[in-house]
């Protein structure tokens, strides 16, 4: 198993251009028609080709949701692979995807919260770098261009009062907590070296507390370099923020909070820069 700071080969997809063809796919469970087709057109609209996997519509099965992300992967006209729908599914299939052909020949990943763990599999398998988010006016510049991103810390962010002080360089890896915390068993990357992102949607602190205490009970969290802390949305601001300080003061590691993830698209999976003093976290492009 590499660590963050030992992998020093990242796998970068080339960066979208008009033209290009891009395919939906539902590695979770199986969305809405309707958002399906406002994402094609907004696509479309960016002069991107797109098309929906064979079984984007109806991803009950496990092995249907591998079959359309495989295809996709192989198939040399497609350069991005962007995840529709919410649900609570893909570690059935992080394991199982074809991991030799995405770091030979790189297909851009782009998904959000429910994709965390799909992130780290390709990070973890392939050194494989994609975009956390999802399709908007954000995702233009993550993945057209070719500028590292900046965030800026929000100060009336309830997670801002946690940032620290000090600077750190690593990989960005990580996203939603408790699919980081699913991961830790079998396909999480090791930490060693890295910025770990966390954020969480609908967990209470006991939640949080307990999957914190886990990943530092079995090592998980030793060698960071720094934590990047997004929003935790509703999972309540008093204790989340007192379980928060408390499971993560003790790393000694710079931390910066109130960043804005989930209002934007950013790289993961690449170098990134935090600055806990100045309140920014700068990441390098996840494509080429």
């Amino acid at each position: 198993m590499q660590t963050a700071s030992e992998y020093v080969y990242i796998v970068r997809p080339p960066r979208l251009r008009a033209g290009d063809q891009v395919r939906l796919v539902s590695p979770t469970d199986s969305p809405d028609r309707a958002d399906v087709e406002r994402t094609a057109h907004w696509l479309e609209s960016l002069g991107l080709k797109v098309s929906v996997a064979e079984h984007a519509l109806d991803a009950g099965s496990g092995a249907d949701r591998i079959a359309d992300i495989d295809e996709a992967l192989r198939d040399l006209s497609i350069k991005a692979i962007i995840a529709v729908g919410r649900g609570a599914y893909a570690h059935r299939i992080a394991d199982d995807l074809d991991f030799a052909t995405a770091a030979h020949l790189p297909t851009l990943l782009v998904g959000f919260r429910d994709c965390t763990i799909l992130h780290l599999a390709f990070w973890e398998r392939a050194g494989l770098a994609g975009i956390y988010g999802e399709p908007d006016r954000s995702f233009v510049a993550a993945a057209f261009g070719a500028e590292p991103a900046v965030l800026h810390s929000e100060p009336d962010s309830h997670t801002a009062e946690l940032t620290t002080t000090g600077q750190a360089a690593g990989v960005l890896l990580g996203g939603d907590q408790e699919q980081i915390a699913t991961a830790a068993g079998w396909i999480l990357p090791s930490l060693h070296g890295a910025i770990l992102l966390l954020e969480a949607r609908s967990l209470n602190a006991a939640q949080i507390d307990r999957q914190l205490t886990m990943l530092h009970r079995t090592g998980r969290l030793q060698g960071l370099n720094g934590v990047a802390l997004g929003r935790y949305i509703d999972c309540g601001p008093g204790p989340v923020l007192d379980v928060l300080r408390d499971r993560l003061s003790p790393l000694g590691v710079p931390i910066l909070g109130g960043l804005p993830i989930g209002q934007g698209a950013i790289p993961l999976g690449t170098p990134a820069f935090l600055d806990a003093d100045a309140g920014t976290l700068t990441i390098e492009p996840a494509v080429s």
